[in-house]
């Protein structure tokens, strides 16, 4: 009867300007469709040559290398008899497009370009392309000699066009075009598409990943249809995580759901389903109907090639699924742990050093590392040869097979507790303890020495002897004594690095680990070119709340007992002098915040756009049951003038595992000044104003 289509789609772990190896995966993720049946299959968004090319996509080598791999596709026998919708850059009339190209049986189809482009948060699409902004049109496209040598066209159509096949229609979104109120899937649904694709390059946030399954369900719950959607999964080459979730979905119901962190490079998902329920569903919705007796009709493109089979009568078809979302806590454990697998195994590199201070925030990131072990084995337990083969490379042993969590810990891990004479009994005696549990290699040093040696050098060219506080010394004495001992550390760190190895006869080095997260970035309550000053950050978008909860949910599910005092333990800095032998200084009262207000303001300043005086307004309300608004005023007042002063501080902030929309990320993200008027006199004034008023 031809009414039960197979499709496949897929998350493909692309790596930017890795031509070979994206061509290699692509082709791994078609074999995997047509063995499964597939008459179809979709891929991730630009995933020829990788979504994060950035600059690179000026280059005209980038558009001639995307081309070759096309032609490889083209005339490779693995691609015959399936439709193939693959990503890459195209130059039309001298004007840069993110297209789809669209083929089956060594011929090109449709050349689809990308209409909405996403520009905000990370994404720069309007620096490197441009809009198709001719809705229903169609051109004609002159194809390079390397593709007319394969296919024997001279030109194909380029522009806003759908499919039909002998049974169906499609039509194709890209990524952005899903999230944009007019999404074309809503006029292309009208004009009888049937099957929605959709290619994606959609980044990992913490809490987000319902929203994009509630998206693809809502697209065919009025309208009725197959949705289908692709994404890039997996460390690009930058600070983003691609979260797979490749998902098909039916009349507003899932049918088909991929993981969302998962160490496989290639991941399919084949779905078979019934044409007829879409007829059916649609049938009855007659305000859908009566639109689209009036839409403007899509240019179809006649393909002569069927998705079903004409007698498929006794076909099973699949049936909805409840999707199953990972908590936060889970997403900390399982995303970030991921993205340190791919930076390490593709940066050819032995492994990671961290500064392990007995603190919340190292110990979180020595959790992130010890699940990443976790997963690592358990991929290799499961067949995965991919990772065994990085694994092998890593430890530079051709027979080593991972299979315990803490003994691969102890060849790729290193942590090192770094005491000085403010170092408490208790944080060594806690990072010796989590150390042993992960079993990380763990090393004991003391920094004193060198802190004298430099200290000392001021001393001699000065004649003067800082002095900290509490023995009588300016806060100017006191803090540059403090950031003295922190940046040592970091030299310090560098140099175990590079040759800790070394001294343990074995080759290469190990990336250097931060752990400054969110909230402490965005107040600035670090020291420049300290231990926050690192290769790679795996915490540095996540709060402080949040590794909180992920620090206890490690405790019930790695059984990581060390955690417990950690977690007990006010949080500090250790970096001036004990009283009594106890630790006198804390965090929140050297920042004059807590962290849960750190949150907040984060949250106002960045996801609500809020200046000063916007977030005054805001906080009177929320917080009218803890402080007057003169309280507020004082926080909000603080907050700023220390936001702004050590702004300058994002400047080089360690590249860091993107998981929060308030990020204060420099490099591309947040972008602000880092030379403020921090005194904000005008700002300030008017909250004056409104608090006399009130």
């Amino acid at each position: 009867m031809g009414r039960a289509v197979t499709v496949a789609t897929c998350a493909l772990n692309q790596w930017a300007l890795d031509f070979e190896g994206n061509l290699e995966r692509i082709f791994r993720s078609i074999d995997i469709a047509k063995s499964q049946g597939a008459r179809y299959r979709l891929g991730p968004e630009l995933e020829i040559c990788g979504y994060g090319c950035s600059d690179h996509y000026y280059e005209s080598d980038t558009l001639l290398h995307s081309f070759q791999v096309l032609a490889k596709l083209l005339e490779s026998p693995a691609t015959q008899d399936i439709i193939c919708d693959v990503g890459m850059p195209v130059l039309h009339r001298n004007v840069r497009y993110n297209c789809r190209v669209i083929f089956l049986n060594k011929k090109i189809l449709l050349i689809r370009p990308k209409i909405s482009l996403a520009n905000a948060g990370n994404y720069r699409e309007l620096r490197w392309f441009t809009p198709w902004n001719k809705a229903r049109h169609v051109e004609e496209y002159f194809l390079p000699r390397i593709i007319q040598e394969v296919t024997g066209q001279e030109t194909v159509l380029f522009g806003d066009a759908v499919l039909a096949t002998k049974d169906t229609c499609l039509g194709t979104e890209i990524c952005e075009e899903l999230w944009a109120p007019n999404s074309p899937h809503i006029e292309m649904g009208l004009d009888g598409v049937e099957i929605f694709t959709n290619s994606s390059g959609s980044h990992h946030v913490l809490r987000k990943a319902h929203t994009r399954v509630d998206l693809v369900n809502s697209a065919t719950a009025k309208n009725g249809g197959i949705y289908i959607l692709a994404n890039q999964k997996g460390c690009d080459g930058d600070r983003l995580y691609y979260d797979g979730c490749a998902m098909i979905s039916m009349n507003g119901e899932t049918v088909a759901q991929g993981s969302q962190f998962s160490l496989d490079d290639v991941e399919v998902l084949v779905a078979t389903l019934d044409l007829e329920d879409v007829r059916s569903y649609r049938a009855e919705i007659s305000s859908r109907n009566l639109a689209a007796s009036k839409v403007n009709p899509y240019p179809r493109v006649k393909v002569n090639f069927a998705l079903s089979c004409s007698d498929d009568v006794a076909v099973p078809t699949c049936m909805p699924i409840q999707w199953r979302h990972h908590s936060p806590e889970e997403e900390i454990s399982l995303g970030p742990a991921c993205w340190l697998w791919d930076y390490l195994r593709r940066s050819k590199q032995a492994g990671f050093l961290l500064p392990l201070s007995g603190g919340i925030d190292s110990s979180a990131t020595a959790c992130i590392v010890y699940s990443m072990c976790h997963q690592v084995c358990l991929a290799v337990k499961n067949g995965n040869a991919d990772v065994l083969a990085d694994v092998r490379k890593i430890v530079n042993d051709e027979t080593y097979v991972p299979e315990d969590p803490r003994e691969f810990c102890k060849h790729i891990f290193t942590t090192c507790y770094m005491a000085s004479e403010n170092s408490s009994q208790d944080t060594c005696n806690r990072a010796k303890l989590l150390a042993e549990q992960i079993g990380s290699y763990h090393i004991n040093l003391n920094i004193d020495t060198a802190v004298k040696a430099i200290v000392g050098i001021f001393s001699m060219v000065t004649g003067r002897n800082p002095r900290f506080s509490v023995y009588g010394g300016s806060s100017r004495e006191n803090l540059a004594l403090q950031n003295v001992q922190a940046r040592i550390r970091m030299v310090l760190a560098y140099l175990f690095a590079q040759l800790t190895l070394w001294t343990r006869g074995m080759p290469g080095g190990l990336l250097v680990l931060g752990s400054a997260n969110v909230d402490e970035s965005l107040r600035g309550y670090l020291t420049k070119y300290d231990c926050s000053s690192a290769d790679i950050n795996p915490i540095g978008g996540i709060s402080k709340t949040d590794l909180k909860n992920f620090i206890q949910y490690c405790i019930e599910n790695f059984q990581l007992t060390a955690l417990r005092s950690i977690m007990s333990a006010p949080p500090t800095a250790e970096l001036e002098p004990l009283v009594d032998g106890q630790v006198a200084q804390t965090d929140e009262a050297d920042m004059g915040m807590t962290y849960a207000e750190l949150s907040i303001y984060g949250k106002l300043r960045k996801i609500a756009k809020a200046g000063p005086y916007s977030m005054f307004c805001k906080l009177i309300n929320m917080w009218k049951e803890i402080c007057t608004p003169r309280e507020v005023a004082s926080k909000v007042k603080h907050f700023f003038r220390m936001y702004s002063v050590n702004r300058h501080k994002m400047t080089t902030l360690t590249p860091s595992y993107h998981a929060e929309n308030y990020s204060p990320d420099d490099n591309r993200f947040d972008l602000r000044p880092f030379l403020y008027n921090t005194t904000w006199s005008w700002q300030f004034r008017c909250i004056d104003k409104q608090v006399n008023a009130l």
